[in-house]
C-alpha cells in the first residue's frame, strides 16, 4: 500500500502483566513483562486492562487473541499496543484495536500493526469479518482503516469511549 512497513512484532503479554496493568501497577507489570512497557500502557489504559483481566479470568483461552505489545526490534522497545478484543464470535467476526504511544505516532506503527492483525484474520478459517470501531474525531485511524477496505456500517455508543463509527471488512481482503 504505502512505503515499506515498520518491522514490528506483536508480543503476547503474560496474565500477570495484564493483571498488574489492570491494578494500575506499571512497575509491577514491568517486573513480569518480556519487554519494557512505557507509560502509554498505563496512562488512560487502565479500563482496557481491567476488561482484559476479567476476560482472562472467565476465558483463559482468550489470551492468544487479546491485546499485545507492538515491539520495534530496531528500537528494542514497545511502541504501542494492538490485538483483537477476543476470539471470533459465532458469526466469525473479530474486532481489532490498536494504540501507538504518542512519541511514536505518524511513523507507520499503526499501519504495521493493522496489517499484522489482518494477516492473522486472513489465515484463520473461522474469521469472516474484521471490525474496527473508531471515534468520529480520530481522522487518522478512520483514514487508515478505509485504506484497507473497511467500510462504515453504522455507529454505536461505548461506555468507555463514547460514540464510535463501526467499520468492517471481509477477512482476507475486500
Amino acid at each position: 500500500m504505502a512505503a515499506a512497513l515498520k518491522p514490528i512484532e506483536l508480543i503476547q503479554l503474560p496474565r500477570g502483566v495484564i493483571d498488574a496493568l489492570a491494578a494500575g501497577d506499571l512497575p509491577g507489570a514491568n517486573r513480569q513483562a518480556p519487554l519494557e512497557l512505557t507509560e502509554h500502557f498505563s496512562q488512560d489504559r487502565q479500563p482496557l486492562w481491567r476488561i482484559r483481566s476479567a476476560q482472562l479470568e472467565e476465558n483463559p483461552g482468550d489470551a492468544a487473541w487479546i491485546t499485545r505489545a507492538i515491539f520495534d526490534p530496531g528500537l528494542g522497545r514497545a511502541v504501542g499496543l494492538a490485538g483483537f478484543h477476543g476470539p471470533p464470535d459465532d458469526n466469525g467476526m473479530v474486532e481489532v484495536g490498536y494504540s501507538v504511544d504518542p512519541v511514536y505516532r505518524r511513523q507507520g506503527y499503526a499501519r504495521a500493526a493493522l496489517e499484522a492483525l489482518l494477516a492473522v484474520a486472513a489465515e484463520e478459517p473461522s474469521i469472516r469479518t474484521v471490525r474496527a470501531t473508531i471515534s468520529p474525531d480520530n481522522g487518522a485511524s478512520r483514514r487508515l482503516v478505509e485504506q484497507y477496505g473497511f467500510v462504515a456500517t453504522g455507529e454505536q455508543w461505548d461506555d468507555e469511549d463514547g460514540l464510535e463509527i463501526v467499520y468492517e471488512v471481509p477477512a482476507g481482503g475486500n
